[in-house]
């Protein structure tokens, strides 16, 4: 049986998914949403009906009740209308930088400041606002991602010219070779830490959590979730807000979100872990309140991949280091009366301290 087959651009998606044995006889919208479950049945039974999901040999469009036979193969077109991907607060969607800046490029490796809500490559619903897609545009051929950022996270990102700089680059974020220095922006609760300090909480997902994704966290000294650290120093305190760097030692989902939250400080507009994960359910569900908004203040969570050091290339020692962004800039200024200057330079001394 042939395997799936996939094509991107800026301007379409396009899968085509072969009719497994078990699968004979299936519902076409039962097929198309086990193809492509994080999006909605009424949003795949609309591409259905519009003929953006064809059957081979048989003339569409198809109604959602015809059955799919073993050995043939079902191909579904997704045009980019924004609609699928789109972010919202207070109703409205949220603005995106469409372009990605470049902090570092040579004829193998890219490092981008990746913007807000721009993932890395090609998942679940986010098929068109992605850093690979971006660049695969431009540059006309396969661009590799080397690691991850949440989507949310900017900062930061990595991406291979060629399959042997992605490989030989991944190797050394396996290798903990890599030493990465964040930003954020956080509410200090009653009872934080002082900084400076190390959290080494242990964490993990746990089957069944809702919401789906969010890591659950545990005492360093638990039998239970897996080995967690991360290093954070302060860089101003001003009133509730913290403005601070962490510096994570390994390597876990959500791991600064997390070790942040717990020892008192949920970053600003933190969804997940913020005392009432019900807060991601309604933004997730186009259900957020007044007073959801009010917690949050900006529509995603303020933490940007700043720093990175590492051996690139062959056997020189190099780091980046990524501006601040725009939102998290104007934030600082409409709300804490901070320049951009003035807070960057503060950042590059303590980046320059812990790389040094």
């Amino acid at each position: 049986m042939s395997e799936i087959e996939k094509s991107f651009s800026t301007e379409k998606y396009v899968v085509t998914h072969p009719v497994a044995i078990e699968q004979d006889g299936w519902r076409l919208d039962q097929f198309v949403m086990k193809c492509m479950p994080t999006l909605s049945r009424q949003y795949l039974k609309k591409k259905i009906d519009k003929g953006e999901v064809e059957i081979s040999g048989r003339k569409s469009p198809h109604k959602p009740s015809v059955k799919v036979h073993y050995g043939e193969r079902v191909t579904i077109t997704t045009h980019n209308d924004g609609m699928i991907e789109d972010e919202y607060w207070h109703g409205k969607p949220v603005p995106r930088d469409q372009k990605p800046g470049i902090v570092f490029e040579d004829e193998e490796l890219l490092v981008i400041n990746k913007p807000p809500f721009m993932i890395t490559h090609p998942a679940g619903k986010n098929l068109f606002y992605c850093a690979t897609v971006f660049f695969e545009t431009i540059y006309k051929k396969t661009i590799h991602s080397i690691h991850r950022i949440d989507r949310e996270t900017s900062g930061l990102l990595l991406l291979g010219k060629n399959p042997k700089v992605s490989q030989r680059v991944a190797l050394l974020f396996e290798e903990d070779k890599v030493r990465k220095c964040y930003f954020f922006i956080a509410h200090r609760r009653p009872g934080a830490k002082t900084f400076p300090f190390t959290a080494r909480e242990r964490m993990d997902r746990e089957e069944n959590k809702i919401p789906r994704g969010m890591m659950s966290v545990w005492p360093e000294d638990s039998e239970f979730g897996k080995e967690s650290e991360t290093h954070f120093e302060l860089i101003l305190d001003k009133g509730d807000y913290v403005l601070a760097m962490a510096f994570p030692l390994t390597g876990r989902q959500h791991q600064i979100r997390v070790h942040a939250a717990y020892n008192g400080y949920p970053l600003l507009g933190e969804k997940l872990y913020n005392g009432d994960p019900g807060v991601f359910m309604r933004f997730k569900d186009h259900l957020a309140t007044p007073e959801d908004h009010d917690l949050l203040q900006i529509p995603r969570h303020a933490l940007h991949a700043t720093a990175l050091k590492l051996t690139y290339p062959k056997d020189k020692m190099n780091y980046f280091i990524a501006p601040l962004p725009e939102d998290l800039a104007i934030w600082l200024e409409e709300k804490l009366d901070l320049k951009r200057s003035q807070v960057e330079e503060i950042i590059k001394a303590k980046v320059q301290e812990f790389l040094a």
